[in-house]
């Protein structure tokens, strides 16, 4: 349950201030809602949901504050996790980090952004995979679902900007992976931390608006 509801927000099907009612979770998962509410309490302690009394759970809605620190625990973090992978990665795993990019690229193509953002992410926790740092692996893919919060909140209104935005994270992408590739630590650190800053700068920070989805629909046919 927990890892369907954490996907169905990275791939941007759950959009912030989502209602969470229990009785539609109970159903959509086939459980009772004694079943629901530690998963619940979980994601809240992730703060992927907010939890409030007599309102029940919505899916968070970040301020512009708590934005700004992801991205910057995120610059602070995977500058590390990049100059453990190259210490550590195969050729295979760097292999498998290009594959993701061209993923991410055909997604693009295909003008489906939600899945460009979901490869995107996927590309940063492979690398928080292959560095073998298992906190700091378990704090990025907390950050890493509430970017897709952000993104989902404070993303460019016009489809141009978003689709610009995008390409610009695979370009980066893949001048990241030719560092990674010639096993330089230093400049590999250095194009992370740009490319999280530049994606810093591409928030529009004001008002989200979004149709609730229909949680029975949505999370009963997951997979």
């Amino acid at each position: 349950m927990y890892d369907r509801i954490v996907s169905a927000v990275l791939d941007h099907h759950l959009p912030p201030g989502t209602k969470l009612v229990e009785d539609k979770l109970a159903t959509a998962f086939g459980v009772s809602r004694t079943r629901i509410r530690p998963v619940l309490v979980r994601l809240a302690n992730e703060q992927i949901v907010t939890l409030t009394p007599n309102r029940g759970a919505t899916i968070a809605q970040p301020t512009e504050q708590e934005a700004r620190e992801v991205f910057g625990a995120r610059r602070l973090i995977e500058p590390m996790l990049v100059e453990l992978f190259i210490q550590r990665a195969s050729v295979g795993e760097v292999q498998q980090l290009r594959d993701s990019i061209e993923q991410e690229e055909a997604a693009r193509a295909q003008g489906d952004m939600r899945r460009a953002i979901r490869l995107s992410g996927d590309f940063h926790l492979r690398i928080a995979e292959g560095s073998g740092h298992q906190t700091l692996g378990r704090i990025l893919r907390e950050l890493v679902s509430r970017t897709s919060l952000i993104l989902m909140t404070y993303s460019a209104h016009h489809a141009a900007e978003r689709e610009e935005a995008t390409a610009c994270g695979c370009r980066e992408h893949r001048a990241l992976i030719d560092a990674i590739r010639l096993r330089d630590p230093a400049e590999a650190a250095r194009r992370m931390r740009d490319h999280l800053a530049r994606l810093e700068t591409q928030l529009h920070f004001g008002p989200a608006e979004a149709a609730a989805p229909d949680l029975v629909a949505l999370l009963g046919s997951a997979g």
